[in-house]
């Protein structure tokens, strides 16, 4: 895989530092100190999210701006591996849940308590999981090994969180909705269409997704903006996932092969196809509307296209 080149920063930085602003104004403005700015980043995978936030918090983190910024992964709220075993084998007919990615297969008790943590600006340790351990099927590492933010009385405590995931920002469908989508894809997998997983999918599977999303809003709802990186065909996942395995291959010398990739996308991928539509739509509710930034990108990664909703 070709290394990634940053050219979204450029559109996201100014977006960010104004949100920010806004934010900090807010709280001041009635005498109160703002708390920690919390910034969504969905992206479909492969896109170039991690190099992304790894180049936003470098910025926000150094001169002139210095803001102290974690990063939390959705990835890094898996299920360890022994809960996630268990939750496939008490559905065993369901195949969105028999391996991680699908909602329902992340801890987001785990979740909630380091967003709580980090508002708090108390001392708080970043989960993280090792997708290359089971050959693939991945574990949470030792909590013992994260790392930890915001410690001593002296030091400089957080002040903007980023949490980044491929489902971060998708909210669950009213059941009227969710099966509409369904019947829809169902109906262009009996016409023959190759490319809808959602419809080779029973309902009932489906609507156990579609309702354990419906926690994920808890996080989703303490944002501040969100910004997502959005595909013009979101069919590229499967050529961006299947070279970002063979570079975890590379790096870690196990992963899964080509098949179990094309296998694993296959069971996420019904989501991108009941939920793209409402994020592109806008997930920032309320009084932050105009907080959410739409990057389209292409087959090469590259930016074709910006929106602010």
């Amino acid at each position: 895989m070709s290394k990634l080149l940053d050219d979204k920063s450029k559109h996201c930085v100014p977006f960010i530092l104004e949100c920010i602003k806004e934010h900090r104004s807010k709280y001041e403005a009635t005498g109160e100190y703002p708390p920690p700015f919390f910034l969504g980043v969905n992206g479909i995978q492969g896109a170039g999210k991690t190099t992304l936030v790894s180049n936003l918090s470098h910025t926000l983190s150094s001169p002139p701006h210095n803001l102290p910024t974690a990063i939390l992964s959705i990835d890094d709220l898996y299920l360890p591996h022994s809960a996630q075993q268990a939750l496939a084998s008490s559905q065993p007919l369901n195949p969105l849940i028999q391996h991680r990615g699908q909602p329902s297969t992340h801890d987001l008790a785990l979740g909630l308590s380091v967003f709580t943590s980090l508002y708090h600006r108390q001392p708080t340790r970043i989960p993280c999981y090792d997708k290359s351990a089971f050959n693939g099927q991945g574990d949470r590492t030792d909590p013992q090994s994260w790392e930890v933010v915001n410690e001593g009385e002296t030091g400089r405590k957080v002040e903007v969180v980023v949490f980044e995931g491929w489902c971060v920002g998708f909210r669950a469908l009213d059941e009227e909705g969710l099966r509409e989508k369904w019947e829809e894809k169902r109906r262009e997998v009996d016409a023959g269409n190759k490319e809808s997983r959602l419809g080779g999918n029973r309902y009932e599977d489906v609507k156990f997704i579609n309702e354990k999303l419906r926690g994920y809003d808890v996080p989703t709802d303490m944002f501040d903006a969100l910004i997502h990186i959005d595909a013009q065909d979101t069919q590229y996942v499967y050529r961006w996932r299947l070279e970002q395995e063979a570079a975890l291959r590379v790096l870690k010398g196990s992963g899964m092969t080509d098949e179990q990739v094309i296998k694993f996308v296959d069971g996420y991928y019904p989501a991108y196809e009941l939920y793209t539509d409402e994020l592109r739509a806008g997930a920032i509710k309320g009084q932050r509307q105009r907080k959410q930034l739409r990057l389209i990108v292409g087959a090469d990664r590259k930016v074709q296209e910006v929106m602010k909703l």
